[in-house]
């Protein structure tokens, strides 16, 4: 029985939103909160490294560089100048499903940042020059070695991928690529992708905060009605899997890191499940924070775990079943094989030991607070309903998530648990401190 205490909510959402889609195939989404006069301007569109053929990985990626280089009216580095010299913020991100684009400004520069956005959607290619394109891909190497190669314990998710997906599979490789595959591309072979993929019909644009959806819709129209839709682009490869994988793998790396760190992971339920609600009050329930069974047991109790180097999270991926990541650093003199038998009985209390209504409890309120902080700025609120429009056709299900999390059972984590947690379905990477082979 769920106690008094624990949070309810009706709606995760209680802004108003209406949406619109203009002849070339755009949508357009807006959520018109008038406390403040400011607007975020969010772009979402549908390409990430899941779409990316054999031989263009990386290419994803590259284009968010790419995106700030200038485009048919706007000189290179004169985005980011107009945007933060008119008192706004600006940035870009890409992951396996999606790469998104977004600016928050003063209210009064709304037709700006559109503007800025329609020219580089129908206007990058004829400025991207081979210049521009060398330097970009000599950013994106500095990045790995920065990001991933020189870090310690940086490449665990370049290595975690390839082992939870098969080859082939759209979730195999990660964003940042292949350099061996940006080297050999010529500059045409970039024009087509960005032709390709970055097209009105291949995105949502959402606007939250200061503006009318009738002002909206109609500078939409204004800056982007005219550029054409792309047709037949190619859809990513199908990201189906039968279930959890069936045998464990495992892979030890022995490389410069200050004390062996031990990531254990499974694939679960695709984002956006009622599976994976479960998994991500299991894994909130498993590793956040103080009050975790992870850091109880193993930071707390037994005391074989670093207490600022443990925990779980789940990696929300929309097209397969998504990951679910243990970790945790051993402290000094404690044996990884010690770590790996305490980890590993964590996982199999979820299995074996009900959830209590405390840690439920706990977990639930966790999730709401993170959720409001999310939907807390328009910035975040704009993210949320471009994801929600691009990945289940409707900005307006992000209202369901956060009641989904919390109506979530003990059973259901149990359920959860003994679906995907099991040893046979486990991958473990390993890192141990010494000369890197």
């Amino acid at each position: 029985m769920t106690s008094p205490s624990a949070p309810v909510a009706t709606t995760g959402y209680p802004w108003p939103i209406e949406t619109t889609r203009l002849a070339n195939g755009l949508r357009v989404v807006v959520s018109e909160d008038r406390t403040a006069p400011v607007v975020c301007v969010n772009l979402w569109y549908d390409v990430g490294s899941r779409h990316e053929p054999p031989g263009q990985t990386g290419f994803a990626h590259l284009f968010e560089h790419l995106m700030f280089e200038g485009s048919q009216h706007v000189k290179k580095t004169e985005h980011m100048k107009l945007v933060q010299g008119n008192g706004g913020s600006l940035n870009a991100t890409t992951n396996p499903d999606r790469t998104n684009y977004f600016e928050s400004m003063p209210a009064e520069h709304l037709e700006l940042a559109l503007w800025l956005e329609a020219d580089r959607m129908g206007g990058l290619v004829p400025a991207l020059t081979q210049e521009t394109l060398d330097n970009q891909r000599e950013v994106v190497k500095n990045e790995r070695r920065q990001r991933y190669d020189n870090v310690p314990y940086g490449d665990a998710w370049l290595r975690l991928l390839p082992l939870l997906y098969p080859a082939g599979h759209p979730y195999h490789h990660a964003t940042i690529g292949s350099m061996e595959d940006l080297n050999a591309a010529g500059l045409d072979t970039f024009k087509a992708f960005h032709q390709q993929y970055y097209a009105p019909n291949n995105c949502v644009l959402t606007v939250t905060g200061d503006a009318s959806p009738a002002e909206v819709f109609a500078l939409a129209e204004k800056y982007f009605g005219a550029i054409d839709p792309v047709p037949d682009i190619p859809p990513a490869p199908p990201g189906h899997l039968a279930g959890p994988a069936t045998e464990p793998v495992r892979e030890t790396v022995t490389a410069d890191v200050p004390a062996p760190r031990i990531y254990l992971s499974h694939r679960t339920y695709p984002f956006g499940s009622a599976g994976y609600d479960a998994v991500t009050v299991l894994a909130t329930v498993l590793g956040s924070g103080r009050g975790s069974r992870l850091y109880q047991r193993l930071a707390d109790g037994k005391r074989i775990a670093q207490p600022d180097y443990i925990g779980s999270y789940g990696v929300d991926l929309a097209h397969a079943p998504a990951p679910l990541i243990v970790t945790a650093t051993a402290k000094d003199g404690v044996p990884v094989e010690t770590l790996e038998d305490g980890l590993s009985e964590v996982l199999q209390s979820l299995i074996d030991e009900p959830v209590t209504d405390d840690e439920l409890n706990r977990a639930k309120a966790l999730l709401t607070t993170g959720w409001w902080r999310q939907v807390s700025t328009v910035g975040g609120r704009a993210d949320t309903l471009g994801r929600y429009a691009t990945q289940f056709g409707d900005p307006a299900t992000a209202g369901y998530r956060l009641p989904a999390w919390l109506a979530v059972t003990a059973d259901d984590i149990a359920e959860a648990a003994a679906r995907t947690l099991q040893p046979s379905s486990r991958v473990t990477l390993t890192y141990l401190p010494g000369e890197e082979k």
